[in-house]
């Protein structure tokens, strides 16, 4: 995870690894310091298969741990996830 960046533009947020093929990012709503949209996953068609998304959302779930915030799983990719992972359940909410 040390390749991800957290860019944090007030109540707009976005997780990326920056390749030099491209960007790939998930990014995210701030609705209240406990809470947040995880409303969208990129990446590239070139950078895919590479395990970049899960490794995005493991940078999330890890900043959801330590700061106390849940995360409402818009993203199809984040949602899905969210539903393969029953120890996930209590970083999520609706």
């Amino acid at each position: 995870m040390s390749d991800v960046t957290l860019e944090d533009h007030g109540s707009k947020r976005r997780y990326v690894i920056h390749r030099p093929e491209g960007e790939a990012e998930l990014t995210l709503s701030v609705l209240s310091p406990t809470r947040v949209i995880a409303d969208h996953t990129y990446v590239p068609d070139v950078l895919r298969g590479q395990g970049l998304a899960n490794t995005l959302l493991e940078a999330l779930l890890a900043d959801a741990r330590t700061h106390g915030f849940t995360i409402v799983p818009l993203c199809p990719f984040v949602a899905a996830q969210a539903r393969r992972r029953s120890e996930w359940a209590p970083l999520f909410t609706r």
